[in-house]
């Protein structure tokens, strides 16, 4: 298996066990204090435009099939599908404190939460799990107060700076400092990949100063432009706070990828749904 990474990085690593390969960022395995993964298309049992790890309960895959996929990735990961707490994930800016009463909630009893696309949590055992297929995961670890954020960012999530958000969460309830933060800005669509319009580019102009625009998108000849919601989310980071030397930076586009990745742009929506998991270790 072989990834087509982005020239001059090594940030994420390939992992495999039982079959079942999934990628981690170094960074912060090196922290001791979470288990995390992002996973792969290979190794699962789903068939057809959801081949093979397919994640989603929600694209028409067959139930059964996903939820084995889960308990693929899961013994793989190391960790347990009954402590998963899943996302609501809608596009918002929204950030959901996880608490013991979760645990489980998405994959073995039903969510009684609606449009949470960030999730924090300081509880060792609880599996935070965010989705996506060219959308951007941000991992967050607290080393000092032992406290962990996942969020899902897609343009609008980027827009409205989850990043930023969980951060808040993360320093309202347990006292995080970004300062402290060591942050992974995981798979996703990369910039040569990512062509949006106008009215997506206005609302970039409205949310980031004039200064860094020319290193979040440029227009192109057809009128089209380029974005880069990677360096959007280090931008985020960096004026919340945290150290650019503590932000790790995905060397793996899903658009580049698209036989191990699920890609919304290069499958034309014909696709299952990747997973980020990460889990604070007792």
């Amino acid at each position: 298996m072989e990834l087509v990474k982005k020239a001059g990085r090594q940030t994420t690593e390939v992992t495999e066990r039982g079959g079942v390969p999934f990628l981690i960022f170094p960074a912060l395995e090196e922290t001791g204090l979470v288990t995390h993964c992002f996973s792969l298309r290979p190794g699962g049992v789903s068939t057809g435009i959801y081949a093979s790890m397919n994640l989603s309960f929600s694209r028409g895959d067959q139930e059964e099939r996903v939820r084995e996929n889960y308990r693929r990735l899961a013994r793989a990961a190391g960790f347990s599908c009954m402590d998963l707490v899943c996302s609501d994930q809608t596009h918002t800016a929204n950030v959901r404190v996880v608490t013991e009463a979760d645990r489980g909630k998405g994959f073995s009893r039903p969510k009684d939460y609606r449009d949470v696309d960030g999730l924090v949590t300081n509880v060792p055992g609880l599996v935070l799990a965010t989705f996506y297929a060219d959308c951007v995961p941000l991992f967050l670890v607290d080393p000092v107060h032992r406290a962990i954020g996942l969020s899902h960012s897609g343009w609008k999530g980027t827009v409205g700076k989850i990043g930023k958000r969980t951060l808040e969460a993360m320093h309202r309830e347990y006292g995080t400092e970004p300062g402290d933060v060591i942050a992974a800005i995981g798979p996703s669509i990369c910039q040569d990949c990512y062509e949006v319009s106008e009215d997506v580019i206005e609302e970039f102009r409205k949310a980031f100063d004039r200064v860094c625009w020319k290193e979040l998108f440029y227009q192109k000849e057809n009128g089209k432009y380029q974005l880069n919601l990677w360096q959007a989310n280090v931008r985020i980071f960096e004026e919340a706070g945290v150290s650019r030397d503590r932000i790790a930076v995905t060397d793996v586009c899903t658009c580049c990828n698209p036989e191990l990745l699920f890609s919304h742009r290069a499958s034309h929506g014909k696709r299952g749904n990747l997973g980020a998991f990460m889990m604070l270790r007792a």
